[in-house]
């Protein structure tokens, strides 16, 4: 949500957490190299899970997971390859999205969270 310096992180956070009652273990936030950034990368017993949180105030416009194009998707694939090369794990990747609707930013008392498993390859 543009003109927020705190939603952001507000909403990485949540997303975080989401994913910690789902037995998701946190391995690194707001992984940057030359290629992109990938805001959370989670593993549980099977997965290593690079996830793209989309924070929107509702979806009237379009699904946040709809932000998630082609360009991006390549883009986040590149930034966890060189992820990978530098952290080799045999656990399966995958790219989830978490989009989080809060109508009011980060002032939301109860933000509506969906969780897109594989949300592409």
């Amino acid at each position: 949500m543009p003109g927020s310096n705190r939603t952001g992180p507000w909403g990485e956070a949540l997303a975080a957490e989401y994913l910690r009652k789902k037995r998701y273990r946190l391995v690194a936030r707001n992984f940057r190299c030359r290629f992109g950034e990938i805001d959370l990368i989670v593993q549980n017993r099977s997965y290593l899970v690079f996830v793209e949180v989309k924070l929107r105030k509702s979806s009237s416009f379009a699904a946040a997971v709809e932000y998630v194009d082609l360009r991006k998707q390549e883009r986040l694939r590149k930034t966890a390859g060189l992820w990978l090369s530098q952290n080799p794990t045999g656990l399966q990747p995958r790219f989830d999205v978490i989009e989080i609707y809060a109508p009011e930013g980060a002032d939301t008392r109860r933000p509506e969270i969906h969780h897109w498993e594989d949300a592409f390859q």
